[in-house]
């Protein structure tokens, strides 16, 4: 493998090459990723500060906020600075981590998605078990789950990718290191490979997307027997979850269930689940879930209050200061 890989670093073609609109998708995609900060840092405070991380919903949607985290600061930071660089260049070694760390968080992403509907799934099936059936134990190994799910997915596919001779061109026609911009870089046949890689990315995304959508009409099928403000309470949560998927898998199956070689829209596509999809997450799960507004707001209080408190007890200390320095400064013969 060593004397067949000659390639020690590669170039990004970025996600659309037009050099005049690149200062253009530099201030848009950082303020992007502000907005992702911003909003996902919002939710973990709002969360892990109050009651409400003792909800296994909320308790997940923290866990999506770090996966988005992740997941946007491993690609937006490279591609914000690519558009500014001289040269839009990857090492190697930098590459494969960049693959592997996409592919793991989006991996744990996927599944964590799946939990979330699994707990939707139980609070209306099994209102009066709920808390029993998603107790913290149970929540905490769906989250092990998860995690373990993404470092096989992500492992599998790294060792696919580290096994490619690379010898000849090194041009990326991406704006980071994915599978199937890899592989046509590749010195060799790569038709079994990209079979290999539609089972193990494509066809885990379509079963996985299949198991949601199975998922959500078994929750449909059963709001039947609930209250019509039940049903709404239900309805009004539940697209918030179907809205995030959509925004997540559909881009997702249109580029890895495609054979590599494919002439697509992969760049454009991508930017919906590396960069949109975090970015509109918070406000889809803030704007459209009350109990989140109620605590913001109460935890927004809060810290204005303690603002408040904090400048009052700055204004006091200056007042003193100032009280005992002003007789001294009074007798000064110079003044």
């Amino acid at each position: 493998m060593e004397n067949q890989n000659n390639v020690t670093e590669f170039v990004f073609m970025g996600p659309w090459g037009n050099k005049q609109m690149e200062l253009l998708f530099f201030f848009f995609f950082l303020l992007c990723y502000l907005v992702i900060l911003m909003g996902n840092f919002l939710i973990l405070l709002t969360i892990t500060c109050s009651h409400l991380i003792e909800q296994p919903m909320y308790y997940f949607l923290c866990h999506l906020s770090l996966m988005d985290l992740g997941y946007t600061s491993t690609v937006v930071p490279r591609l914000i600075r690519d558009f500014i660089a001289e040269r839009k260049i990857i090492s190697y070694n930098d590459c494969m981590t960049q693959l592997f760390t996409v592919h793991l968080l989006g991996g744990v992403e996927i599944f964590i998605l799946v939990s979330m509907a699994l707990d939707r799934y139980v609070a209306i099936a099994k209102p009066l078990h709920y808390m029993v059936l998603m107790n913290r134990r149970r929540c905490n190994t769906l989250v092990f789950m998860a995690w373990g799910v993404g470092f096989w997915h992500s492992g599998a596919l790294l060792l696919t990718v580290l096994n490619l001779p690379f010898c000849g061109p090194n041009q990326i026609d991406h704006y980071i290191c994915d599978v199937k911009p890899l592989l046509k870089l590749a010195c060799q046949d790569i038709h079994i490979v990209s079979i290999l890689v539609i089972a193990n990315s494509g066809m885990v995304v379509v079963a996985v997307f299949l198991v949601l959508v199975a998922s959500y009409i078994l929750i449909l099928y059963n709001l039947r027997a609930h209250s019509s403000v039940g049903r709404r309470k239900a309805l009004s949560t539940c697209s918030s979850h179907v809205m995030v998927v959509i925004l997540f898998f559909v881009p997702c199956i249109y580029i890895y269930v495609l054979p590599a070689g494919s002439e697509n829209k992969d760049k454009e596509l991508s930017v919906f689940y590396t960069v949109i999809a975090p970015m509109l997450n918070p406000l889809i799960y803030t704007l459209r879930n009350m109990e989140m507004k109620i605590a913001m707001g109460k935890k927004a209080l809060h810290w204005w209050k303690l603002w408040c408190y904090s400048l009052s007890q700055l204004s006091q200390r200056c007042t003193i200061s100032l009280f005992f320095f002003y007789p001294f400064s009074s007798n000064n013969p110079h003044r």
